[in-house]
């Protein structure tokens, strides 16, 4: 069997030392242009690879930051990608750990500090303040997504309280009094965006009109919720979701159930994520700026492991509203 191409298999091709090679392929200064273009060729005809375990091991660093997500949430998948090229761009690499209905947080944390990863980046955890704080004592934590109380914890998230209150106002706008809130469930993410349609009901005067509708965070939850209003007589004429996988399968029901979106019922979601923007649904939703959240959480990461930060930083970025064809004025 071939045996993969080493480092002084492209040095001996060209004439020159490991050294100057390993500078080349890590783009360090150092070699000539004629000596880079020369070890770069010879690289490629060999088939060399970097190994870069090796590599890593050899500097006594990893520049691994795992990054824990809900493998069924399209917006954490959005936040991946934007993660990925961030890391790439820092020389770092990302190692995913998912949640899946039989794997909770605690084992996806666990296993990325099995592949001891320096840092942790937390996509909407659901896990308590102190248990966040105790995970910061070993690596360095970015919660993104969601307040945290621990000052051990960095973190980036949307101001879901404005979020919520630019869908309010959306529909208080086209004409809505009747507006109910799908809810998220128990995490503190759903926790933060009740509280927002809440307050920003009541700063309607809308008080008398709070409806929180019980839901999950998944297509499932918006199904069931659709189906009770559905067949209700006295339903309201607006929803907002806690986010888009329950307003996708809330607008499922409806159309299952013959009730037209927007014309019986104007519906809004939260993360503005790609199911949002499919023509056939077209959903209204708040955008929190996937790629700006993902630009501060890599950041905050490398600011402590490589440049010795120690104080905490919050980032809370502006969320806004990005109308699309499931809303318009009250039937």
């Amino acid at each position: 069997m071939d045996q993969r191409p080493r480092l002084d298999d492209v040095a001996a091709r060209v004439g020159v030392s490991t050294a100057s090679v390993s500078l080349v392929l890590r783009g360090a200064p150092g070699p000539s242009a004629e000596t880079r273009r020369r070890v770069l060729e010879a690289a490629a005809e060999l088939g060399y690879r970097a190994d870069r375990t090796a590599s890593m091991l050899a500097r006594r660093r990893r520049h691994l930051l795992g990054v824990m997500l809900d493998i069924r949430n399209p917006f954490h998948a959005e936040l991946v990608e934007e993660i990925q090229a961030e890391a790439d761009g820092v020389g770092y690499e990302v190692v995913l750990s998912t949640l899946t209905r039989h794997r909770d947080e605690a084992r996806a944390v666990d296993t990325l500090l099995d592949f001891r990863c320096e840092a942790v980046l937390l996509l909407g955890p659901d896990v308590a303040d102190g248990r966040l704080g105790e995970l910061a004592a070993q690596v360095p934590v970015v919660a993104i997504g969601r307040r945290v109380g621990d000052d051990r914890v960095d973190v980036v998230r949307s101001a879901d309280h404005l979020g919520v209150a630019e869908a309010v106002t959306h529909l208080t706008g086209l004409g809505h009094r009747r507006i109910a809130f799908l809810d998220g469930g128990r995490g503190a993410v759903a926790a933060a965006r009740r509280r927002g349609y809440r307050d920003a009901m009541r700063r309607a005067g809308l008080q008398s009109e709070i409806t929180i509708l019980p839901g999950d965070h998944t297509e499932e939850g918006g199904i069931r919720a659709g189906r009770l209003l559905a067949a209700a007589t006295d339903r309201p004429t607006a929803v907002v979701a806690s986010n888009d996988r329950l307003a996708v399968g809330l607008m499922d029901a409806f159309v299952r159930a013959g009730i037209p979106v927007p014309g019986a019922m104007s519906i809004i979601g939260y993360d503005d994520s790609t199911l949002a923007r499919l023509a056939h649904i077209d959903l209204t939703s708040i955008n929190q700026d996937a790629p700006a959240q993902a630009r501060f959480a890599v950041r905050a990461a490398v600011q402590r492991l490589d440049e010795g930060r120690e104080q905490r930083m919050e980032m809370v970025l502006d969320p806004h509203l990005v109308v699309r064809g499931s809303t318009a004025a009250p039937p």
